[in-house]
């Protein structure tokens, strides 16, 4: 994983006093220390002796999750870089850069059996937030994503960035658009358009500053019912903290 750039501090307003504005300046630090610092780290991943350890993992009573975390759950139904139901108990968000390996290995590695095993049970819902931290390139691609996802075509274009080998050949445009034609977006022109618009480019911003604010600094990063969980873990390591989650909120 690896660390991104912070965001650029905004520009106080007319009405705030030097003094005022560092200390708001001092708050959003602290609370970025306690989100990301603390919480993500704490869930790096760790050596495991066997299969059994995700059994006694489930069984461990869940850390307190964050109540403000916790909230940033859409549960759209609407929302087109979601799967599973709106209502299922359990809320997997994900923040992820195309560019990234590990994102890469978790989206063909452990996804997919998520999916299979929860999303398509109703036990659990995937919520995606583009998240680039890598240059143009990573801009790039989770705009095309986001244009994809228009046509509902998120998850198929989510799986031809993804698939081994994909990043290696780069996201140009012309790369961009044979990625959308091999995950069925039927209206290419349409795509295009809104790759390059601005709705495209606010969304994607939406979801970088979200995760920013609240201290993802790499990626794959995720929130399960709003508890963090750092890194491409293996999958029991997501499987325990589905099973803790949901007994949580089944209570």
């Amino acid at each position: 994983m690896s660390p991104s750039p912070s965001p650029s501090s905004r520009k106080p307003s007319r009405e705030s006093s030097p003094h005022r504005h560092l200390l708001i300046a001092a708050g959003v630090a602290i609370a970025a220390v306690t989100l990301g610092l603390v919480s993500w780290q704490a869930t790096a991943p760790e050596e495991r002796s066997g299969a059994g350890d995700a059994a006694s993992a489930s069984a461990r009573p869940a850390p307190q999750a964050n109540p403000e975390l916790l909230k940033l759950a859409r549960r759209d139904a609407g929302d087109k870089l979601a799967v599973g139901r709106a209502d299922a108990p359990v809320v997997l968000i994900e923040y992820s850069d195309f560019k990234c390996g590990y994102c890469g290995k978790f989206a063909r590695d452990t996804e997919p059996e998520l999916v299979k095993k929860y999303v398509e049970a109703g036990t659990l819902r995937i919520e995606w937030r583009n998240f680039p931290i890598f240059g143009a390139e990573s801009e790039a691609a989770a705009k095309a994503a986001w244009a994809a996802g228009r046509q509902d075509r998120f998850e198929r274009f989510h799986s031809a960035a993804y698939a081994d080998g994909a990043k290696e050949k780069g996201f140009g445009e012309a790369r961009l658009t044979e990625l959308a034609r091999e995950a069925g977006v039927p209206d290419l022109e349409r795509f295009k358009r809104d790759m390059a618009g601005e709705e495209a480019a606010a969304a994607v911003r939406a979801d970088q500053e979200e995760g920013y604010r609240i201290g993802v600094t790499s990626t794959p990063s995720f929130l399960v019912n709003g508890q963090p969980l750092a890194g491409a873990q293996p999958v029991d390591a997501f499987e325990a903290a589905i099973a803790r989650a949901e007994a949580a909120a089944r209570k």
